[in-house]
């Protein structure tokens, strides 16, 4: 995939490169900004807005990390422009409106997505700070390694060494061990799983 992205780009052939990378991103990227917004609308916005800034900013990327983090990355800053844009920019849904969202978003759920213990298990993501949650996502929905990880959540454009991406990804992961410390607590509280479950 990155390699076909990048021959695209190099015959010039930015539109056909952006159709590559958004049937075989587009999906995980749709995801991940659902998880942070946490509402459908915004995170159609947000990816539309994606869509566009990818276009534009494709012929200036150089390539110094994989395509996916750097989509990922500009994803994730789109996002938090939209959260931190004034409430005015959002246009206020109805109940109505929100309702037959949801009963469409429901009807096109498979069931075993809609158990209650899923939802439980959501709800105790949602009690972290969105650092943790974005934390989450990127290493256990997205799946991405502990560098890509580091990448991703970085705020400076000021490219890294791998010295200092090592030693991020190092506190990373004690990071990410305590989380799962703490989940685990908050689903014991709330008798998700039992201390035998934690032992097994």
């Amino acid at each position: 995939m990155e390699d076909e992205i990048q021959a695209l780009c190099g015959s010039g052939e930015l539109n056909r490169a952006v159709e590559q990378a958004l049937r075989g991103y587009g999906p995980e990227l749709r995801r991940m900004m659902g998880a942070i917004l946490r509402d459908d609308a915004q995170a159609h916005d947000a990816f539309s807005l994606f869509c566009e800034s990818l276009l534009k900013g494709l012929p200036d990327f150089r390539w110094e990390c994989s395509f996916r983090t750097w989509s990922q990355r500009m994803a994730r800053n789109i996002c938090y422009k939209l959260l931190n844009a004034p409430a005015a920019r959002h246009p206020h849904v109805g109940l109505s409106a929100i309702s037959a969202r949801s009963a469409r978003r429901a009807s096109s759920t498979n069931p075993w997505q809609r158990t209650t213990m899923k939802a439980r298990f959501r709800a105790l993501r949602e009690r972290l700070d969105p650092e943790q949650q974005r934390l989450l996502v990127l290493r256990v929905d997205q799946k991405l390694s502990w560098p890509d990880v580091v990448r991703v959540m970085a705020d400076s454009q000021t490219p890294l060494t791998s010295e200092m991406t090592a030693r991020q990804a190092t506190a990373l992961r004690q990071q990410f061990q305590r989380l799962k410390a703490q989940l685990r607590t908050l689903a014991i509280q709330e008798g998700l799983i039992s201390l035998a479950d934690t032992r097994a």
